[in-house]
């Protein structure tokens, strides 16, 4: 994996967090695996988990700036719309429900971008079921994700050949203070993301603390994450 550095900072920002924002900073991370659990002394947070994609042939869903995401895990499974670059302030009161979702901003140096997103919980027996088509993906969106699409995002109905992409296997751990997701495709193609959550008035001063702390662990931090998204989901598609 190889780069320029992208630092991404999101500001979450449901009604209820308006008077107290808080940023989400992310550093995607070069450094093989092996060596990266013993530089930040990483610690399993959690079971491991599968992620699969839902989108069509041509990837119809990356392109409109939309992804449906199921996340697999023991006991059930978390079915979540992500809609990329809406204003978090315009959006009406009523579009995400208490408990189904959030808004958020993402910061990349000067630009900010608003993507929101809701989720469903699903039994782990439907869950299966969507992973193996025995299940339209579009038959389990909730009321809010239909209407989110339909109302604002303006992208309903979605294309009729949607397929499951996938796995994507992936493993949470905690490295003092900081979460670090990885990643890996079914070609083996592996992604490391550290984050953390803090107030945003201090979203500058933590990532430059999370700078030097990978700068004094020697941990290789990526010099190009742009177009990652859409490089998984062809890598995926090609499977």
């Amino acid at each position: 994996m190889h780069g320029r550095p992208i630092l991404a900072i999101a500001c979450l920002c449901s009604t209820a967090q308006a008077a107290s924002p808080r940023a989400e900073i992310q550093v995607l991370l070069c450094e093989p695996q092996a060596t990266l659990e013993s530089k930040l002394d990483l610690r399993p947070r959690g079971a491991p988990y599968e992620t699969w994609l839902f989108d069509d042939g041509t990837l119809t869903l990356l392109d409109r700036g939309l992804r449906l995401r199921l996340r697999a895990k023991a006991d059930r499974g978390e079915l979540t719309l992500k809609v990329a670059k809406h204003d978090c302030k315009t959006i009406p009161p009523d579009a995400i429900p208490k408990g189904e979702g959030k808004c958020e901003y993402d910061v990349y140096g000067a630009s900010s971008y608003g993507a929101v997103s809701l989720t469903r919980t699903l039994d782990a027996s439907v869950a299966r079921d969507l992973v193996s088509r025995r299940v339209d993906v579009v038959t389990q969106l909730s009321e809010a994700q239909v209407r989110f699409l339909r109302d604002i995002a303006r992208a309903w109905p979605l294309p009729p050949d949607l397929r499951p992409l996938g796995p994507i296997a992936n493993r949470v751990y905690a490295a003092k203070g900081y979460d670090v997701d990885i990643s890996t495709l079914p070609d083996g193609q592996r992604y490391a993301e550290i984050s953390n959550k803090v107030r945003l008035e201090g979203a500058s001063d933590q990532r430059d603390k999370l700078m030097r702390r990978l700068a004094k662990a020697n941990v290789e931090v990526c010099t190009d994450q742009e177009g990652q998204a859409a490089a998984k989901m062809k890598r995926l598609l090609a499977k």
